[in-house]
């Protein structure tokens, strides 16, 4: 799949999230790197990236439920990160792309909104 194939993927499954989800996403940037490089995230965010596994995508940021009044002055805008060469590593298939693609934004878009990976996998949306 070419990188512009992805990006149309991206594209599709941000168009398909509910509008109400996507008015809250302010001050929210979507980057789409290879993969995951713990050189550039060392910390233990929510989803303990540094775990070992294979990462699809990552939230930095603080989220919504962790805000003051004051804490958004100055600050730069959240990042979502979706690993491109993780994601298509484990998919055969269109089909199966967008499938992920999708499950992954909607899991670091939780992250944003406070949710955590317990819950996400409780939902199904690990």
């Amino acid at each position: 799949m070419s990188d512009d194939e992805f990006q149309e993927c991206v594209e599709r499954a941000l168009a398909r999230m509910p509008r109400s989800v996507m008015k809250n996403l302010e001050n929210v940037a979507i980057f789409i790197e290879d993969r995951y490089s713990p050189e550039i995230h060392e910390y233990d965010d929510a989803g303990s990236p540094q775990d070992g596994g294979l990462v699809l995508g990552l939230y930095e940021g603080t989220p919504l439920t962790e805000r003051t009044w004051d804490s958004d002055a100055g600050a730069l805008p959240d990042r979502i990160f979706l690993y491109q060469g993780s994601i298509l590593e484990i998919c055969e298939s269109v089909e199966q792309v967008e499938r992920e693609v999708a499950i992954t934004i909607v899991h670091e878009i939780a992250h944003h909104f406070g949710i955590d990976d317990d819950l996400l996998h409780e939902l199904g949306w690990g």
